[in-house]
C-alpha cells in the first residue's frame, strides 16, 4: 500500500466530517458563522452515523482499532476546536477574559474522549455513556444560535454559560443513555430544521 491509514467506507463520514469542521473553521475566521454553524450541525451529523456505518463493514482488528482511533482524533476538531473558533465571534461583545472559558471547555473536553477511549478499549459492552458526549454540542450551539438570530437576542452572555456548563457536564461522573433508534431520526430531522432556519433568517 502507496499510504499509511485507512481510505474504505468504514471510515468516509469520518473525513467528512473532518473536512466539514476545517470549512466551519474557515468560515469562522472569514466571521461567517451562519455557515460555520452549518458546518457544526452537518459534522454533528457525520459523527452520529459513522459508527453505525463501520459496524455495518466487515472489518479486521487494526481496521477496528484504526476506527476507534480516527474517531477520537476527528471529535477533537469537530467539537472542540470547531466550536472554540466560532465562540470567539460569538463571545466578541463580552471582555476580552471571558474567552479564557474555551480553556475549561478544551481540557474537560480532552479529558472527556480520553475517558470515553478508555471505556471504549475495554471488552465490556455499555448501554450509556460516562459524561456528556462533546459532540452535543453540534445541536445545541446552532439551536441556540438559531433562536438569536429569529429573534434578534445579543445571546453572547448566553453562549458563555453553555460553554462552561458543557465543559462541567462533560466530566461529571452522571450516567447518559445512549441515543438509539428514534433519537438518531430526531436528531437529523432536529438538523435540518435548524440549518433551513439559519440560511434563510442568517
Amino acid at each position: 500500500m502507496v499510504f499509511i491509514g485507512k481510505y474504505n467506507k468504514s471510515v468516509i463520514l469520518t473525513y467528512i466530517g473532518i473536512t466539514l469542521a476545517v470549512c466551519g473553521i474557515i468560515f469562522s475566521f472569514l466571521g461567517n458563522i451562519s455557515n460555520a454553524m452549518i458546518c457544526l450541525i452537518f459534522s454533528g451529523i457525520c459523527d452520529l452515523f459513522d459508527g453505525k456505518i463501520a459496524r455495518l463493514c466487515k472489518r479486521d482488528e487494526q481496521e477496528k482499532e484504526f476506527g476507534k482511533q480516527i474517531d477520537s482524533l476527528a471529535d477533537v476538531f469537530l467539537f472542540l476546536a470547531l466550536p472554540c473558533v466560532l465562540g470567539v465571534e460569538l463571545l466578541k461583545a463580552l471582555p476580552l477574559y471571558f474567552n479564557s472559558v474555551f480553556v475549561i471547555y478544551v481540557i474537560c473536553g480532552v479529558i472527556r474522549l480520553a475517558w470515553f477511549n478508555i471505556l471504549a478499549s475495554s471488552d465490556q459492552q455499555v448501554k450509556y455513556f460516562i459524561g456528556m458526549p462533546v459532540a452535543y454540542i453540534a445541536l445545541v450551539l446552532p439551536i441556540i444560535y438559531s433562536v438569536g438570530l429569529i429573534f434578534k437576542f445579543n445571546l453572547s452572555l448566553v453562549y458563555f454559560f453553555i460553554y462552561l456548563l458543557f465543559a462541567i457536564l462533560f466530566i461529571i461522573n452522571v450516567k447518559i443513555s445512549k441515543p438509539k433508534g428514534i433519537w438518531y431520526i430526531i436528531f437529523f430531522i432536529l438538523a435540518i430544521i435548524v440549518t433551513i432556519v439559519i440560511k434563510m433568517v442568517g
